[in-house]
């Protein structure tokens, strides 16, 4: 699927749409996205700041679909665990990006070449258009080369 295809996709997947995060930008080499999580009424929680849940939603699929496009079918890619640290009240839009580069997807090659899995972390900071950090999203994938191959 076309990166652009995939962008509008996950702008209206249900999860997202109702959520407030908007995909703004997702490169066709699947190596650079940016999201955006609206401040609405109805993601608010007690206290009128970002509800948590949406927070972590925002930056759910980004890096387990940008690695497996990136290294492509000869891998099985999947979101193996995930955390996040809230650092300070969002009571704006916030944003978050994602880049993957070539030294990492290189790693992960090296690691898998075997047969073997490799478990890594990657880390997205979510913040303000100021750049206030929000919270900070760690999410560990499981990679590995798909037998055969």
């Amino acid at each position: 699927m076309k990166a652009s295809t995939l962008r509008r996709v996950l702008n209206w997947w249900p999860p997202f749409l109702f959520a407030g995060v908007r995909v703004l930008r997702l490169d066709d080499d699947y190596r650079h996205a940016r999201v955006r999580l609206k401040l609405a009424w109805y993601n608010r929680n007690y206290v009128r700041t970002h509800f948590g849940g949406s927070l972590f939603s925002m930056t759910d699929p980004f890096w387990m679909i940008m690695t497996l496009k990136s290294l492509g079918d000869d891998y099985i890619v999947w979101d193996q665990a995930g955390e996040i640290r809230f650092v300070s009240p969002g009571r704006e839009d916030v944003f978050a990006e994602f880049r993957i580069e070539d030294g990492v997807l290189d790693e992960l090659r090296a690691a898998t070449a075997n047969g073997e899995k490799c478990l890594r972390w990657f880390d997205t900071d979510v913040r303000t258009a100021s750049g206030e950090l929000v919270a900070s999203v760690r999410k560990q994938l499981y990679v590995r080369r798909k037998k055969g191959r």
